[in-house]
């Protein structure tokens, strides 16, 4: 059925279940797929085959499955129903009448698609649809063949080949049980027979529910056709139920989405070790080395190169971008012809502008780095901004918190910062000027403005031979007025007076007063 006919078309998710074998706190549905809730894949392909006639059929943690839906991004509106008591899948199904009367339009048919089953592929949808028309069944359902089919609803066929019944594990006999072909879950109903032949189910099975299965043999009986499409691969229609079969279709799903981008121009040294999300988006010619992970809405330009061990989440990365390896980028802006790594890190908030440079162990947050600008080693630039053509000497960081507050450093363009420079925020610095190395800048820098604010230094000449002697026990060559020799312990005490000190210190420490202080303390 061509996209066009789905104006006659209503679609309903089933998302209401519990989950039990997954054994988790998180309802069944909302656990996601190669980033994604695994309900909204069924959801998008509702959406694709019946465009706004889509319901969504919601009971355990419902407002979990709603919040899922709307924080998925702009998409089609859906019509939630809620079913209350968790009574079966025909019960659920029947939810929806109303809201489906509401939209007062007639509607030919209906696909009803399980939350649980992200594999399912649209073109598969498309061939159901097809023979259901073709063939004017009023059901038309999915089957695999199993070797173990266990714990599945058997389909049960007449010696002419037409299916007589669906029966569910539990309910089914011996014989009945040997049957290998096993009900998927997907279903085309015919619109005007879907409500009222529910009607008409009741709860006599095993489980005490309302079967959705059943509605195949009220068909039978009524002597209408019901057809089946088998799936080529089983897989396809897997239900997830455990922690097993998640990852199964995980795997699954990733190895679809590596095939999709090499098919559109992007290179991946190695997809076996890819990971790459649903929402990701790739531009050619971008080349993706070994066991990096793009994460949730990240979308990359053409031209790139991102190196192994790299982590991108949610950001976005321009063209001609090269990501070192062992990078984490997060929430992160990169504009084009940028580069950072190795072993950056750049937090939420972080903006690199055109052909800026972030380089070996940077961690950036909150913080712009400007056109042409450089942060090359040992940095962190945290809630900043920096002008265009700034070069940050290694060891800067921007000291932004106070233990209370978080405050901002601005820097403007062509700014020359030197190694290990502290920036004690707020603090501006004006375009232009030069930050001297070893720097704690304390207050605003004027342009064009040299900012030194360093200790001056002192020199003791001869300690560290004095010290060398010490380590090494040669105490005779370490020795400090009369004859008296110092241990290392000794050395690490007050200045001594020794014979290249100025007279000014030997009037402030004369030698006899330490000798006689030193005496005092061993006597």
């Amino acid at each position: 059925m061509s996209r066009g006919a789905s104006k006659d078309l209503g679609a309903i998710v089933m998302a209401a279940g519990l989950g039990k074998r997954m054994k988790s706190k998180l309802a069944k549905v909302l656990h996601p797929v190669a980033g994604r809730p695994m309900v909204l894949y069924a959801v998008d392909l509702a959406h694709r085959m019946a465009g706004e006639c889509v319901a969504v059929v919601v009971g355990y943690q419902g407002k979990g499955v709603c919040a899922a839906l709307e924080a998925s991004g702009p998409r089609q509106s859906v019509m939630i129903v809620e079913q209350a008591q968790q009574l079966g899948t025909g019960h659920a199904v029947q939810q929806t009448r109303d809201v489906f009367k509401r939209l007062g339009k007639a509607l030919a048919a209906y696909v009803i698609l399980n939350g649980d089953t992200p594999l399912l592929r649209a073109e598969t949808v498309e061939a159901l649809l097809r023979l259901h028309r073709d063939e004017r069944a009023v059901v038309t359902l999915l089957t695999a063949t199993l070797d173990d089919s266990a714990g599945y609803g058997h389909v049960v066929r007449a010696q002419d080949g037409s299916v007589q019944k669906i029966v569910e594990d539990k309910d089914a006999t011996a014989t009945e049980k040997q049957s290998r072909e096993i009900n998927v879950g997907t279903y085309v109903v015919d619109g005007p027979f879907l409500f009222e032949a529910l009607a008409t189910v009741q709860p006599t099975n095993a489980q005490g529910e309302y079967y959705l299965t059943d509605l195949v043999g009220v068909a039978v009986e009524r002597g209408m056709r019901v057809s089946t499409l088998t799936l080529a691969d089983a897989n396809e229609g897997m239900g997830i139920n455990t922690r097993e079969q998640l990852a199964q279709a995980e795997r699954t799903i990733r190895r679809r989405i590596c095939a999709q981008w090499m098919a559109e121009g992007v290179t991946l040294r190695d997809p076996a070790t890819t990971v790459i999300d649903a929402g990701v988006a790739i531009g050619r010619d971008t080349v993706i080395h070994p066991d990096v992970t793009l994460e949730g809405c990240t979308a990359i330009g053409e031209d790139c190169i991102i190196r192994s061990r790299t982590r991108i989440s949610d950001s976005r990365i321009g063209h001609r971008v090269v990501v070192q390896d062992q990078c984490v980028i997060r929430e992160a802006t990169l504009e084009d012809d940028t580069a950072v790594g190795p072993f950056a890190h750049l937090r939420p908030g972080a903006v690199l502008r055109r052909a800026a440079k972030v380089g070996n162990f940077v961690e950036m947050k909150k913080a712009e780095l400007g056109e042409g600008s450089k942060a090359n080693h040992l940095t962190y630039l945290g809630d900043a901004t920096i002008g265009k053509g700034v070069n940050i000497g290694a060891g800067t960081i921007t000291c932004n918190y106070d233990g209370r507050k978080k405050h901002e450093t601005v820097i403007g363009n062509d700014v020359f910062v030197g190694s290990d420079v502290q920036f004690i925020a707020p603090v501006t610095v004006g375009t232009g000027a030069v930050i001297a190395a070893g720097t704690t800048v304390t207050s605003s820098v004027p342009q064009d403005t040299l900012a030194i604010a360093r200790t001056q230094q002192v020199n003791h000449p001869g300690w560290a031979a004095r010290r060398r002697a010490v380590l090494a026990g040669g105490v005779r060559k370490a020795v400090f007025g009369k004859g008296q020799a110092k241990s290392e312990r000794d050395m690490r005490r007050a200045p001594r007076v020794t014979r290249t000190q100025t007279p000014s210190a030997k009037k402030k420490f004369p030698v006899s007063r330490t000798q006689k202080t030193e005496k005092r303390r061993r006597g």
